[in-house]
């Protein structure tokens, strides 16, 4: 008799904690409020003129091919920001932009580029600028946006279905690669990550 007591509160004490539970709710967890401007980008970086011509192909001078690119949502969920991050891959960039979300276009103009810029930027903002050993001022470097757009269903991915594109055109303040080779600009462009290979 103890035994089929004992399996009876068992099976009672099973059901109750299962029971418990179960979440009852009819709320849909949902996206962020800019869900289709972010993700995980494979992007490559070429390098233009003023007129946008490509002056050197995403392997030729940086060797920039497939590299990852981020843009994710604010913690306040915004409507008109978002976060643009490279990864430290490319000029190791993270910072806000500005998004027209029914368009599919984002900008900035000459933004601090990463916390160390904006390290900069801040402190000369407060009056006290930082300085390099040799007490030379430390300038913040800035990035500027300019053409961007992401493109849903506009790109294929390598089995030739259709996946989401990204393209825009960076500079970099404290870029001195372009005087001395020749180029104006970065145009980043690339599809969101699928995870295929080869």
């Amino acid at each position: 008799m103890k035994k089929y007591i004992s399996m009876m509160a068992m099976a009672l004490s099973l059901t109750w904690g299962l029971t418990a539970c179960d979440v009852e709710t009819d709320e849909e967890p949902g996206g962020t409020n800019i869900q289709n401007m972010c993700g995980y980008w494979d992007v490559s970086v070429s390098q233009i003129d003023e007129n946008g011509e490509v002056v050197y192909q995403p392997e030729e001078l940086f060797g920039l091919v497939d590299i990852p690119l981020y843009t994710f949502n604010t913690a306040s969920n915004s409507t008109t920001k978002m976060w643009i991050d490279d990864q430290g891959e490319f000029w190791d960039y993270k910072f806000l932009v500005d998004i027209n979300y029914a368009a599919g276009t984002f900008s900035a103009t000459d933004v601090p580029y990463n916390d160390e810029m904006r390290e900069y930027a801040a402190a000369k903002a407060a009056g006290k600028p930082m300085t390099d050993e040799d007490g030379n001022e430390l300038v913040a470097g800035t990035a500027t946006i300019t053409d961007a757009k992401i493109m849903l269903g506009a790109g294929k991915n390598l089995h030739g279905m259709p996946c989401d594109s990204i393209s825009f055109i960076i500079t970099f303040s404290d870029d001195s690669y372009g005087a001395k080779y020749g180029y104006a600009k970065h145009l980043v462009t690339g599809l969101r990550h699928s995870g295929f290979t080869e």
